[in-house]
């Protein structure tokens, strides 16, 4: 028996390969299906199953293009409804991996396909359970995603008894592999660690405690925040089927010189999307461009931040054109039409303007706040992350809430803006936002919150006084 987890911390995503006797099955695959394909070809085994755990919200399952590449049937559980085949499993039926099996366990809450597999190992011996997103280590999944006409309060209902009927009888040793790791928006506040056993979730996790229903219920909906909106893009995406990654690759890997990309940008108003690391793009970038930059958890704010219905054209570091064609179709876009050529270094030589954000240290703000009446803190983190301590004064709006031009309205022509996020990342896309929407005054905060509390000459608070 051969498992192996295949984490991509960028979408705090698990996907598994399993194998015995040269017959192998891949749980919860993402879009770009090679890994899997590899991993295989390099064991000499053959993929026999495409097991999903239920219909994905953050991401796009490859299991459509895996199962045309291989032949395998896609594997969902009790009360999967889609447009396209798939072999609709009953609880309890059993699947043979060469000399272990695989025992379908519906576990509706998450949503109401939501399905765990319990691994056997070769002596029939109950090893591992992939959970999907109905357990996490430390945490359950968020019963408020869509499904059907059930309130979170009637999930949350169904989880507690999946859990409690189902789950919490394992036995101890039983190892747990979830579909996510910490980072992800499927839950409230997943532990740092990517598996677990159902022993130690039974000592730590919250959701797995002796309470009654109501109790159950109350803790796994209080204080959720509402999901990304990309969330209904990709479900339906995972739902009703897709366009080959292959097609989308062929038509985001076309070169645009610099006129091409001028022309298409004036025609069909297209994104422009600057994937470069987020310290450089501050250096000089084509104007009106966006800041999503491939070392950050990119495909996360790409989703949240970027229309899925225009076009994109990509400004990368030469030779991350593919890499980041892949990392966007994995949330869904597929609307890519074409790369800057060259980069923003073919921009550059070709006498063309560029603009720049000013970056600052703290302790420019620092001298700066008590002398300047039109200064304005802009904190773009979370409201959670803004109530545990911000400048003294500073407006908040989240990153998220900027995909909305309306969320700048009352920001003035005269006002001195310095942004800041946690740590500087999202601080640049803000910026990069702000500018595309006219506004220019501005300066990005080097080090954001992890410096400025640093800062003895700034003043802070944390009281939850969140401005919009």
């Amino acid at each position: 028996m051969f498992i192996e987890q295949l984490y991509t911390n960028c979408l705090s995503e698990a996907a598994y390969y399993i194998e015995s006797e040269g017959e192998a099955a891949i749980i919860d695959p993402l879009r770009d299906i090679e890994s899997y394909l590899k991993l295989a070809s390099d064991r000499n085994a053959t993929i026999k199953f495409i097991f999903e755990t239920h219909f994905h919200a953050n991401f796009v399952s490859g299991h459509l293009d895996l199962a045309r590449v291989t032949g395998a049937p896609i594997v969902y559980g009790p009360d999967t409804r889609t447009t396209f085949p798939v072999h609709v499993a009953k609880h309890g039926e059993k699947f043979s991996i060469g000399k272990i099996s695989i025992e379908v366990i519906h576990t509706p809450g998450h949503t109401l396909e939501s399905t765990c597999f319990l691994l056997k190992n070769e002596e029939g011996i109950n090893h591992a359970v992939f959970t999907g997103d109905t357990l996490f280590v430390g945490d359950v999944g968020r019963p408020d995603l869509s499904s059907g006409d059930m309130t979170k309060e009637e999930l949350a209902g169904l989880l507690y008894d999946s859990l409690k009927s189902k789950i919490i009888p394992l036995e101890d040793h039983v190892i747990v592999y979830p579909a996510h790791g910490p980072g992800s928006s499927c839950g409230k506040n997943l532990g740092s660690d990517t598996f677990s056993t159902i022993g130690e979730q039974k000592k730590t996790n919250y959701a797995l405690q002796a309470q009654t229903r109501d109790e159950f219920i109350k803790a796994v909906t209080e204080g959720l925040t509402d999901p990304p909106e990309y969330f209904q893009v990709t479900a339906k995406i995972n739902m009703e089927g897709y366009d080959t990654l292959d097609r989308i690759l062929e038509a985001g890997l076309t070169p645009l010189t610099v006129a091409d990309l001028k022309k298409k940008i004036a025609d069909d108003d297209s994104t422009l999307l600057d994937t470069r690391n987020a310290e450089i793009f501050t250096e000089g970038f084509v104007p009106g461009s966006i800041s999503i930059g491939l070392e950050g958890r990119f495909a996360e704010w790409a989703a949240s931040l970027l229309p899925f219905d225009s076009s994109i054209i990509l400004v990368t570091e030469p030779g991350q054109e593919k890499e980041t064609i892949i990392r966007l179709a994995r949330v869904g876009f597929s609307k890519i039409s074409g790369y800057l050529e060259g980069g923003f270094e073919a921009w550059k030589q070709a006498g063309e303007s560029a603009d720049i954000i000013i970056n600052v240290e703290t302790d420019e703000l620092a001298m700066d706040i008590p002398y300047d009446p039109n200064l304005i803190v802009l904190d773009v983190r979370k409201e959670v992350e803004y109530s545990d301590g911000h400048v003294k004064g500073a407006l908040n709006i989240p990153l998220g809430d900027m995909k909305d031009p309306g969320s700048m309205a009352n920001i003035n022509d005269n006002d001195n803006l310095y942004i800041h996020c946690g740590g500087g990342y999202r601080s640049i896309i803000a910026s990069s936002l702000l500018k595309r929407q006219g506004i220019h005054n501005l300066r990005n905060v080097l080090g954001g919150w992890s410096k400025i509390k640093e800062e003895p000459a700034i003043a802070t608070e944390k009281e939850a006084s969140v401005l919009n």
